[in-house]
Formats: structure tokens, sequence, C-alpha cells
């Protein structure tokens, strides 16, 4: 960075400053950085030197603290939105794949003896989870698209959703595997492959659910971070008297 511009090392210290989806993040920082190149094009116009006129640019822009936490708020919402899409999707897909195994799974012809009594509420149960947390994912992916404007604190929501994947999905993940279990006996699906093939699947789009709820938290730390460092620099007084 010895020979960056000024503008070139705002862009740079823009990147370090937030954090979320890599695309939604260049693109932010792309506009940011065509704004800049925008302004400072204009200010050579007037006679201004090029490094002036990025460092002029830069100011009229805003410093790092000011802007950045308006931008890590828009890539807050692009995370929440798309662990929100992620659950709409894949939650109904792993509990169709669940269905049709269960249904043509080569169990034993006195599978119904094999299991306890209270297995068929357990499968309601999880049946009724897995169903809401569809529909939670559905109407979270409203509230981040369409109903953006009613929503006033979308990091917030955020971090609701992601708590709520961390929560729901080991223990979907545990009551899934306690069914398998119950159902089949000891020698479960170890010699069934389209059961293994489903639940390999289901693994993985779980690990990918709470890696996307993992990502909507740091997001909605960097939110705070970055207000707080925000606040602390407009108001080093009252930053001062909070300790």
């Amino acid at each position: 960075m010895g020979n960056a511009g000024p503008i070139d090392e705002y862009v740079a210290s823009m990147r370090r400053a937030l954090r979320g989806p890599g695309s939604a993040k260049r693109d932010l920082l792309t506009e940011a950085r065509d704004s800049l190149l925008d302004a400072a094009e204009a200010y050579q116009c007037e006679g201004l030197p090029r490094a002036e006129a990025e460092r002029l640019a830069v100011a009229d822009f805003g410093t790092v603290p000011e802007v950045a936490p308006g931008f890590q708020g828009e890539l807050t919402v692009s995370q929440g939105r798309r662990t929100a899409a992620l659950l709409f999707l894949s939650v109904p897909f792993i509990a169709f794949m669940w269905a049709v195994i269960w249904r043509v799974f080569p169990g034993s012809p006195h599978v119904d003896e094999i299991k306890p009594a209270w297995f068929g509420l357990l499968a309601r149960t999880t049946d009724l989870l897995q169903l809401s947390v569809g529909v939670i994912g559905g109407l979270a992916l409203l509230a981040f698209g369409r109903g953006a404007r009613r929503v006033r604190r979308p990091a917030r929501l955020t971090r609701w959703l992601a708590l709520f994947v961390w929560i729901q999905t080991p223990l979907t993940g545990a009551m899934g595997l306690v069914l398998a279990a119950a159902a089949h006996g000891p020698e479960g699906f170890s010699g069934y492959l389209p059961g293994l093939a489903v639940a390999l699947v289901s693994d993985l789009l779980s690990a990918w659910q709470l890696y996307s709820a993992a990502h909507c938290l740091r997001c909605t730390r960097a939110v705070s971070a970055l207000s707080s460092a925000n606040l602390s620099a407009a108001d080093p007084e009252r930053s001062l008297s909070r300790w």
C-alpha cells in the first residue's frame, strides 16, 4: 500500500472494517470507490492535483467510523436474507427426503413392534419443528425483502434468526438420530445406501445452516462494534463517562 492513493487507502480501511457476504461486500466497496473516483475527477477538473483531489473526495465522503455502520447494516441484512432463504428452501427439502426414506426403507416386518410407544409423538414433534423452521425462514425472508421498511432493527432480526438456527438445528438433528435408532433397531441404515445418502445430504445442509447463522452473528457483532466506535468518536466525553 506504499504507492496507494487516499482513495485506495480509504477503501482498504473500509474493507477491513466490514463483515458480510463476499459478493455483497465487494459490490458496496466498488460502489463507494466509484463514487470517490467521480468526486476526485470533478476536483481535478477544477485544477487540483490528483492527490489533493482524492483527499478532498474522501473528506466529503466521510470517515470510515462515520460511513462503515451504514454499510455494515446493509451487509447484515444481506446475510440475514441469505440465511432466511436457506432455511426456507433447505428445511422442507430435508423433511421431504426423510419422509420418502421412512416410506421406502426396507425395514423388518416387525418394525412396528420395534418402535417404542413414544416414537409417534417424537416423530410428529420433529415434523412440526421442521415445518416451523421453514415457515420462520419464509417470514424472515419476507421481512428482509418487501417488509424491510417496516423492520426498525434488521440487525436484531438477523441475530434472532441466527440464534434460532443454532438452537433448532442441533435439536432437530438429535431428534432425528433418536428416531432412526428407535425405528430400525441396531442395524440402522448401515447397509442401505439411499438412507446413508439422505443422511449425508441432511448433515451437509445442516452444517451450511449453522455456518450461515454464524456469519449472521459475526455481522451483528460488527454492527454493534462500529456503532459504538462511531458514538465514541462523535462524543468522546460521553465515551469517557462510561468508564
